[in-house]
């Protein structure tokens, strides 16, 4: 059997730290190739490029080929690459590795875990990986773990539509308390928008915030990740709301295939 082909993406750019440490990882469960914006995408969420074109560019580092640089979002990295770059689908995705946590709310606007769903959309196993800190960065963990992650997706049945969670606290390996599998918890940001004005007496806007911490219970994502466990959730891109389905169903708003909107 051929060694099993991982594509390595993100949205911190192909130039980020943490996607070299996550390809040097990977390299040791299988080949890896690397496709991912040539410059940083957070926070883009599963947006795609229809009205310009998508550049791409041959990434060399020492004198060899590192990867490719596409000049569009995390989901159209995985799109080119799957579609145009490689002689095969691959068997397994991973996008990361993060900087900074990717739990409740957050994964709606992730470009990380976005890159990961296309790939599940497209029917490849796919990983999501994010390290649980925005300043000083030691990814040394979050690489271990991940690598640890994708030996059980690629030997393991997977379940379809699926992408797999990983948000691994920013603490020293040794300190790290265990693995839990967990839930999407809803933990956002207190937005602030603040106003201001450029040298040309023009207004503008600049968005930020600040992580809240969730109230959800200790079996969500970020409050498990703070406790000091990683914590790997199951996420789908079927966002049905199940039980509101069936609770409209009691409103009476199907009807017949002929019956007109004045009779309803």
């Amino acid at each position: 059997m051929s060694e099993p082909l991982i594509l390595i993406t993100n949205d911190d750019g192909i130039t980020a730290r943490g996607l070299n440490a996550l390809a040097e990882a990977m390299k040791n469960i299988g080949r890896v190739e690397i496709v991912a914006p040539d410059s940083e995408r957070s926070a883009t969420g599963h947006a795609i490029t229809l009205t310009d074109p998508l550049r791409v560019e041959k990434v060399y580092r020492n004198g060899e080929l590192f990867g490719h640089a596409v000049s569009g979002t995390p989901a159209d990295s995985v799109k080119v690459a799957v579609k145009a770059i490689l002689d095969r689908p691959p068997d397994l995705v991973v996008s990361g590795i993060n900087l900074g946590p990717n739990t409740g709310v957050n994964v709606i606007y992730s470009g990380t875990v976005s890159a990961a769903t296309e790939a599940a959309i497209m029917g490849i196993k796919a990983i999501a990986v994010s390290l649980g800190t925005f300043v000083n960065p030691d990814y040394t963990a979050a690489a271990r773990y991940a690598t640890w992650l994708a030996e059980k997706a690629l030997s393991h049945p997977f379940p379809p539509g699926v992408v797999l969670n990983l948000n691994v606290p920013p603490i020293p390996e040794s300190e790290i308390r265990g693995v839990k599998l967990t839930r999407q918890g809803q933990a956002g940001y207190e937005e602030v928008l603040e106003k201001r004005e450029d040298l040309r007496g023009k207004t503008y806007y600049w968005l930020g915030g600040e992580l809240l911490i969730s109230r959800d219970g200790e079996d969500c994502d970020s409050r498990t990740l703070d406790s000091g466990y990683v914590s790997i959730t199951p996420l789908q891109f079927d966002m049905t709301s199940y039980p509101a389905l069936t609770e409209l169903k009691r409103w009476g708003l199907e009807s017949g295939d002929r019956e007109p909107m004045e009779n309803r």
